[in-house]
């Protein structure tokens, strides 16, 4: 069996006290519990990120990357346990083969009241993984880290009316973006990743629509 790679300990070691957007900063009280897998493995190309594509019919996020995860049920002892089970839900990864090294501070999606504990985790056993719940899920991929710092790949993202910016990322396919994207971009620079990029030029608009935020163009 292989153990957990230093630079992953060292990310995760990081990673508990890394400093937290203020919109991001969950309420006092309040708020639904949930949690995601941050699934680190080893590729072809390196370290990589296990990332699904959320369905165009879903009331919340449709269409959007994101983590695996979801709610965290009665059911569940622990975050820890609500992510393993929702990636094996959405993907098919098989928990047995993943070793839990950390958690990020929580964090609060203000659009879907969700406070999100997003659990790090190392890939020990890696398995075949496909959209298992194919009714929220449309795809899965396993996202090279070169892949995402390399700077032709990143964009700035406008949310809505301008009101807000963040991270964007062109992979697979892909705009991930959001909440993910913030912690993609916060990864990369803890662990050492981040390229320089051209931060002018590069934004991408999003419109509302019933199902959420849709780009434009």
């Amino acid at each position: 069996m292989n153990s957990t790679p230093n630079w992953l300990t060292a990310l995760a070691d990081a990673a508990r006290t890394m400093p937290v957007p203020r919109p991001m900063r969950p309420p006092e009280s309040g708020g639904r519990e949930s949690a995601v897998l941050i699934l680190f493995g080893e590729g072809a190309e390196g370290p990589d990120l296990l990332l699904i594509q959320r369905n165009d019919g879903l009331r919340r996020h449709a269409g959007q990357p994101a983590f695996p995860g979801g709610r965290i049920e009665s059911s569940d002892p622990s975050p820890e346990a609500a992510a393993l089970r929702e990636a094996a839900e959405e993907t098919g990864a098989e928990p047995d083969g993943i070793d839990v090294v950390g958690r990020l501070p929580e964090l609060y999606l203000s659009y879907s009241d969700f406070r999100v504990a997003p659990v790090l985790a190392w890939w020990r056993e890696p398995c075949e993984v496909r959209p298992v719940d194919i009714a929220e899920v449309a795809a899965v991929s396993r996202v090279p880290v070169a892949h995402l710092a390399d700077p032709e790949n990143r964009v700035e993202v406008r949310y809505g009316e301008g009101r807000r910016w963040g991270p964007g990322f062109r992979v697979d396919g892909m705009l991930v973006w959001g909440f993910t994207g913030a912690i993609v971009d916060s990864l990369l620079t803890l662990g050492g990743w981040e390229l320089p990029w051209r931060r002018e030029g590069l934004t991408d608009m999003f419109e509302a629509t019933p199902h959420g935020l849709r780009p434009v163009g």
